[in-house]
Order: structure tokens, then sequence, then C-alpha cells
């Protein structure tokens, strides 16, 4: 169970993140959108797992994957933004939420029969 202070940094960068991936991490995937859908923080604050929600991707591990690689970069990008409520800006580490997918095809599935 988060804390109030893990949920309200949680929120804070799951917005940051949101519009550093849209806004200005550009050439990821072209064509694709990108969602940030989750964020857990750890109890110390110090390591984030952000789940990202990809369509109209071919590869989405692919795009994940693109995303960790530059994962320096977006922290960078986050911590100019976030400084002047966080004193560190936790490590991040992104995740594919295909959560979405699995109710898709769940829905496709009752409406087969």
């Amino acid at each position: 169970m988060e804390t109030k202070r893990q949920e309200k940094i949680a929120r804070l960068l799951m917005r940051d993140l949101s519009e550093i991936i849209t806004q200005e991490i550009m050439g990821l995937a072209p064509g694709a959108m990108i969602t940030v859908t989750k964020v857990h923080v750890a109890p110390d604050l110090s390591f984030a797992k952000v789940y990202l929600s990809i369509f109209n991707a071919d590869d989405k591990a692919e795009v994940v994957e693109k995303v960790n690689l530059r994962s320096r970069e977006i922290r960078g990008l986050l911590g100019q933004r976030v400084r002047h409520q966080l004193r560190i800006v936790p490590q991040l580490r992104f995740y594919l939420d295909d959560s979405l997918d699995y109710i898709d095809n769940i829905e496709n599935l009752l409406k087969e029969d």
C-alpha cells in the first residue's frame, strides 16, 4: 500500500512524464501514441516504475526499449520540471501496460458468442 506522499509524487511524475514523452521526446515511434497509464514510486522515493500504453505501433516492446534507452534524457528533463518539488528525481524504468489490449481481447471474445 502506497503512502499519501508516494501517491502525490506518482501523480506529479505521471503528469510531467506524459508531457515530456508527448512533446519533447520526438521520434520514439512515428505515428504511434504513447500514454503514461500508471506510476509506482518506491517507499524511499528513489525509484519509479512507469507503465506506458502504446497505440498504433507495430512492435510495442521495441518502443518501450527505445524509451528505456533514453531514460537518462527523460530523467534529466523531468528533473528540470520538478526541481522545486522534489529533492531527488527517482530512477525511471518503463514497462508496457497491456491491460487495454487484454480488455479489448475479452470484449472480442464475448462478442463472438
